[in-house]
Protein backbone atom coordinates (compact mmCIF):
# COMPACT_ATOMS: atom_id res chain seq x y z
CA UNK A 1 0.00 0.00 0.00
CA UNK A 2 0.76 3.62 -1.05
CA UNK A 3 2.42 5.53 2.21
CA UNK A 4 0.97 9.24 2.66
CA UNK A 5 4.76 9.89 2.84
CA UNK A 6 5.34 8.15 -0.44
CA UNK A 7 2.64 9.78 -2.29
CA UNK A 8 4.26 13.03 -3.34
CA UNK A 9 3.40 15.13 -6.45
CA UNK A 10 6.29 16.71 -9.07
CA UNK A 11 5.75 20.62 -8.14
CA UNK A 12 8.09 22.79 -9.57
CA UNK A 13 10.25 22.40 -13.24
CA UNK A 14 12.67 24.75 -14.46
CA UNK A 15 11.26 27.84 -12.56
CA UNK A 16 7.79 27.12 -13.05
CA UNK A 17 5.46 26.43 -9.74
CA UNK A 18 2.50 24.54 -9.72
CA UNK A 19 -0.58 26.27 -8.18
CA UNK A 20 -3.35 23.88 -7.54
CA UNK A 21 -7.02 25.77 -7.10
CA UNK A 22 -10.01 23.58 -5.37
CA UNK A 23 -13.16 24.27 -6.63
CA UNK A 24 -16.84 22.95 -7.52
CA UNK A 25 -15.44 21.78 -10.27
CA UNK A 26 -12.67 19.74 -8.90
CA UNK A 27 -8.70 20.99 -9.00
CA UNK A 28 -6.72 22.95 -11.85
CA UNK A 29 -3.58 22.96 -12.12
CA UNK A 30 -2.05 26.52 -12.77
CA UNK A 31 1.17 26.84 -14.57
CA UNK A 32 3.02 29.98 -13.46
CA UNK A 33 6.67 31.54 -14.22
CA UNK A 34 7.66 34.35 -12.05
CA UNK A 35 4.69 36.35 -12.75
CA UNK A 36 2.92 34.95 -16.10
CA UNK A 37 0.34 32.70 -15.61
CA UNK A 38 0.84 30.14 -18.65
CA UNK A 39 -1.32 26.89 -19.06
CA UNK A 40 -3.99 25.62 -16.39
CA UNK A 41 -6.30 22.74 -16.37
CA UNK A 42 -8.49 20.71 -14.08
CA UNK A 43 -6.44 17.58 -13.24
CA UNK A 44 -9.03 16.36 -10.20
CA UNK A 45 -12.73 15.88 -10.88
CA UNK A 46 -14.72 16.23 -7.73
CA UNK A 47 -16.12 18.96 -5.85
CA UNK A 48 -13.48 20.52 -3.62
CA UNK A 49 -14.73 21.59 -0.23
CA UNK A 50 -11.13 22.36 1.39
CA UNK A 51 -7.10 22.32 -0.27
CA UNK A 52 -3.67 22.18 1.46
CA UNK A 53 -0.10 21.43 0.51
CA UNK A 54 3.26 20.94 2.03
CA UNK A 55 6.10 20.31 0.14
CA UNK A 56 5.93 17.69 -2.48
CA UNK A 57 2.04 16.90 -1.86
CA UNK A 58 -1.48 18.04 -1.89
CA UNK A 59 -4.73 17.36 -0.20
CA UNK A 60 -8.59 17.89 -0.71
CA UNK A 61 -11.28 17.55 1.25
CA UNK A 62 -14.53 16.59 -0.34
CA UNK A 63 -18.18 15.42 0.65
CA UNK A 64 -16.84 11.69 0.19
CA UNK A 65 -12.83 11.49 1.72
CA UNK A 66 -9.86 13.16 2.24
CA UNK A 67 -7.90 12.65 -1.03
CA UNK A 68 -3.99 13.01 -1.83
CA UNK A 69 -3.16 14.14 -5.30
CA UNK A 70 -1.22 12.43 -7.72
CA UNK A 71 -1.09 10.46 -11.13
CA UNK A 72 -3.81 8.07 -9.28
CA UNK A 73 -5.52 10.04 -6.59
CA UNK A 74 -5.29 8.49 -2.98
CA UNK A 75 -8.54 8.00 -0.97
CA UNK A 76 -7.68 7.89 2.67
CA UNK A 77 -10.94 7.07 3.94
CA UNK A 78 -11.35 9.64 6.44
CA UNK A 79 -15.24 9.78 5.20
CA UNK A 80 -16.93 12.78 4.54
CA UNK A 81 -14.90 16.32 5.47
CA UNK A 82 -15.24 19.87 5.87
CA UNK A 83 -11.08 21.08 6.04
CA UNK A 84 -8.11 19.31 5.56
CA UNK A 85 -4.77 20.69 6.50
CA UNK A 86 -0.86 18.82 7.32
CA UNK A 87 0.82 19.03 10.46
CA UNK A 88 4.40 17.79 10.56
CA UNK A 89 3.96 15.10 7.95
CA UNK A 90 0.94 14.39 8.93
CA UNK A 91 -2.25 15.14 7.18
CA UNK A 92 -5.04 16.31 9.77
CA UNK A 93 -8.82 16.59 9.01
CA UNK A 94 -12.00 18.03 10.46
CA UNK A 95 -15.30 17.44 9.77
CA UNK A 96 -18.87 18.94 10.21
CA UNK A 97 -19.43 17.23 13.06
CA UNK A 98 -16.31 19.06 15.02
CA UNK A 99 -14.25 15.43 14.65
CA UNK A 100 -10.59 16.33 14.02
CA UNK A 101 -8.15 13.05 13.59
CA UNK A 102 -4.31 12.92 12.08
CA UNK A 103 -3.30 10.48 9.44
CA UNK A 104 0.39 9.00 8.50
CA UNK A 105 -1.35 5.83 6.31
CA UNK A 106 -4.17 5.53 4.41
CA UNK A 107 -6.84 4.59 6.67
CA UNK A 108 -5.17 4.49 10.00
CA UNK A 109 -6.72 7.67 11.55
CA UNK A 110 -6.00 8.82 15.38
CA UNK A 111 -8.80 11.19 16.74
CA UNK A 112 -7.63 14.22 18.40
CA UNK A 113 -10.69 15.75 19.85
CA UNK A 114 -13.79 17.06 19.19
CA UNK A 115 -14.75 20.42 18.89
CA UNK A 116 -17.66 22.17 19.82
CA UNK A 117 -19.19 22.85 16.36
CA UNK A 118 -18.45 22.31 12.79
CA UNK A 119 -14.47 22.42 11.70
CA UNK A 120 -13.69 25.12 9.23
CA UNK A 121 -10.36 24.99 8.47
CA UNK A 122 -6.83 23.42 9.47
CA UNK A 123 -3.35 24.81 9.44
CA UNK A 124 -0.21 23.30 11.24
CA UNK A 125 -1.23 22.87 14.54
CA UNK A 126 -4.45 25.53 14.25
CA UNK A 127 -8.03 24.31 13.86
CA UNK A 128 -10.77 27.10 13.28
CA UNK A 129 -14.25 26.08 14.62
CA UNK A 130 -17.44 27.44 14.68
CA UNK A 131 -17.28 27.78 18.36
CA UNK A 132 -13.80 28.87 18.78
CA UNK A 133 -9.94 28.01 18.01
CA UNK A 134 -8.04 25.13 18.76
CA UNK A 135 -4.54 24.00 18.63
CA UNK A 136 -3.27 20.53 18.14
CA UNK A 137 -0.95 19.64 20.95
CA UNK A 138 1.11 16.43 21.92
CA UNK A 139 0.46 14.14 25.49
CA UNK A 140 3.77 12.41 25.01
CA UNK A 141 5.97 14.40 23.20
CA UNK A 142 6.75 12.05 19.96
CA UNK A 143 5.33 14.82 17.91
CA UNK A 144 2.13 13.07 16.82
CA UNK A 145 -1.14 15.07 17.83
CA UNK A 146 -2.77 13.35 20.63
CA UNK A 147 -5.60 16.10 21.18
CA UNK A 148 -7.02 19.42 21.24
CA UNK A 149 -6.54 22.49 23.30
CA UNK A 150 -9.11 24.89 23.16
CA UNK A 151 -7.17 28.58 22.97
CA UNK A 152 -9.94 31.22 22.91
CA UNK A 153 -12.18 33.16 20.38
CA UNK A 154 -14.86 33.04 18.94
CA UNK A 155 -16.48 31.67 15.84
CA UNK A 156 -13.87 31.26 13.25
CA UNK A 157 -13.79 31.24 9.68
CA UNK A 158 -10.04 30.61 9.06
CA UNK A 159 -6.58 29.82 10.60
CA UNK A 160 -3.08 30.77 9.34
CA UNK A 161 0.02 28.59 10.78
CA UNK A 162 3.58 30.19 9.46
CA UNK A 163 5.76 33.19 10.35
CA UNK A 164 2.66 34.17 12.30
CA UNK A 165 -0.36 32.63 13.35
CA UNK A 166 -3.62 34.17 12.42
CA UNK A 167 -7.47 33.60 13.40
CA UNK A 168 -10.34 35.32 11.05
CA UNK A 169 -12.84 35.93 13.16
CA UNK A 170 -16.68 37.33 13.36
CA UNK A 171 -15.06 40.90 14.69
CA UNK A 172 -11.48 40.84 13.52
CA UNK A 173 -8.25 38.77 12.51
CA UNK A 174 -5.96 37.91 15.86
CA UNK A 175 -2.27 37.10 15.61
CA UNK A 176 -1.36 34.46 18.62
CA UNK A 177 1.47 35.66 20.45
CA UNK A 178 0.71 34.31 24.20
CA UNK A 179 -2.80 34.83 24.09
CA UNK A 180 -4.60 36.05 20.82
CA UNK A 181 -4.15 39.46 20.32
CA UNK A 182 -6.69 41.47 17.53
CA UNK A 183 -4.54 43.40 14.60
CA UNK A 184 -7.13 44.32 12.37
CA UNK A 185 -10.99 45.23 12.83
CA UNK A 186 -14.39 43.50 11.54
CA UNK A 187 -15.88 40.68 10.18
CA UNK A 188 -12.85 38.54 8.58
CA UNK A 189 -13.44 35.31 6.49
CA UNK A 190 -9.78 34.55 5.78
CA UNK A 191 -6.13 34.68 6.71
CA UNK A 192 -3.00 33.31 5.09
CA UNK A 193 0.34 33.31 6.24
CA UNK A 194 3.66 32.09 4.87
CA UNK A 195 7.07 30.94 6.43
CA UNK A 196 8.73 34.24 5.53
CA UNK A 197 6.53 37.18 7.10
CA UNK A 198 4.08 37.78 4.54
CA UNK A 199 0.48 37.56 5.51
CA UNK A 200 -2.55 38.04 4.02
CA UNK A 201 -6.47 38.75 5.32
CA UNK A 202 -9.96 39.29 4.10
CA UNK A 203 -11.89 41.33 6.50
CA UNK A 204 -15.67 42.41 5.33
CA UNK A 205 -14.48 41.81 1.82
CA UNK A 206 -11.67 44.01 1.71
CA UNK A 207 -8.01 42.60 0.65
CA UNK A 208 -5.41 43.33 3.78
CA UNK A 209 -1.42 42.08 3.82
CA UNK A 210 1.15 42.74 6.70
CA UNK A 211 3.61 45.15 6.23
CA UNK A 212 7.06 43.79 5.36
CA UNK A 213 8.61 46.48 8.35
CA UNK A 214 5.92 45.23 10.49
CA UNK A 215 8.37 43.26 13.13
CA UNK A 216 10.23 46.82 13.32
CA UNK A 217 7.11 48.34 15.17
CA UNK A 218 8.13 49.55 18.29
CA UNK A 219 5.62 47.80 20.49
CA UNK A 220 6.71 43.82 21.09
CA UNK A 221 4.36 41.63 18.99
CA UNK A 222 3.18 44.79 17.28
CA UNK A 223 1.87 44.64 13.63
CA UNK A 224 1.22 46.52 10.77
CA UNK A 225 -1.57 45.87 8.31
CA UNK A 226 -2.43 47.60 5.02
CA UNK A 227 -5.92 47.70 2.91
CA UNK A 228 -4.69 46.19 -1.06
CA UNK A 229 -6.35 47.17 -4.05
CA UNK A 230 -6.61 44.43 -6.45
CA UNK A 231 -7.01 44.93 -10.05
CA UNK A 232 -10.25 42.48 -10.00
CA UNK A 233 -13.53 42.60 -8.30
CA UNK A 234 -13.79 39.60 -7.08
CA UNK A 235 -13.64 38.44 -3.12
CA UNK A 236 -10.12 36.58 -2.12
CA UNK A 237 -10.81 32.95 -0.38
CA UNK A 238 -7.50 31.81 -0.40
CA UNK A 239 -3.71 32.66 -0.84
CA UNK A 240 -0.45 30.55 -1.33
CA UNK A 241 3.54 32.18 -1.02
CA UNK A 242 6.15 30.59 -3.03
CA UNK A 243 8.08 32.45 -5.45
CA UNK A 244 5.17 34.50 -6.13
CA UNK A 245 2.38 35.47 -3.65
CA UNK A 246 -0.75 33.69 -5.38
CA UNK A 247 -4.42 34.58 -4.64
CA UNK A 248 -7.72 33.31 -5.89
CA UNK A 249 -11.19 34.98 -5.86
CA UNK A 250 -14.38 32.56 -5.60
CA UNK A 251 -15.37 33.48 -8.78
CA UNK A 252 -12.69 32.43 -10.47
CA UNK A 253 -9.54 34.68 -10.88
CA UNK A 254 -6.33 33.70 -10.02
CA UNK A 255 -3.79 36.31 -9.09
CA UNK A 256 0.03 36.35 -9.45
CA UNK A 257 2.46 39.48 -7.74
CA UNK A 258 6.13 38.28 -7.87
CA UNK A 259 7.28 41.86 -6.84
CA UNK A 260 6.26 44.06 -9.74
CA UNK A 261 2.72 44.62 -9.09
CA UNK A 262 -0.68 41.96 -9.98
CA UNK A 263 -1.59 39.94 -12.97
CA UNK A 264 -4.77 38.07 -13.35
CA UNK A 265 -6.31 35.44 -15.14
CA UNK A 266 -9.89 34.33 -15.44
CA UNK A 267 -9.83 30.29 -15.32
CA UNK A 268 -13.78 29.86 -15.48
CA UNK A 269 -13.91 27.74 -12.08
CA UNK A 270 -16.32 28.16 -9.42
CA UNK A 271 -17.20 28.07 -6.76
CA UNK A 272 -13.15 28.05 -6.36
CA UNK A 273 -12.60 27.05 -2.32
CA UNK A 274 -8.80 27.65 -2.28
CA UNK A 275 -5.44 27.24 -3.61
CA UNK A 276 -1.98 25.33 -2.30
CA UNK A 277 1.36 24.87 -3.43
CA UNK A 278 3.64 21.75 -2.78
CA UNK A 279 6.89 23.34 -1.84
Amino acid sequence: MTTIEEKRIFAEKSGRTRVFVGSGVGVAAVSVSADLVGEFGVEYRTETVDIAGQPGQIAVATDEDIVLLGEEPLELGFGSATAVGFRRGAVVAGDGEGRVATATDPGEWVDAGTVGGSVQAIDGDLVAASDGVYRLVEEDGDGAATTLERTGLGAAADVASGDVELAATDDGVYRYEAGWKQVVEGEATMVAAGGDGRAHAVVASDFYARTRDAEAASAPGADAWSRISLPIEGEPVGVSYGPATYVVTADGHFLVDAGDGWRHQHLGLRPVVGCAVAE
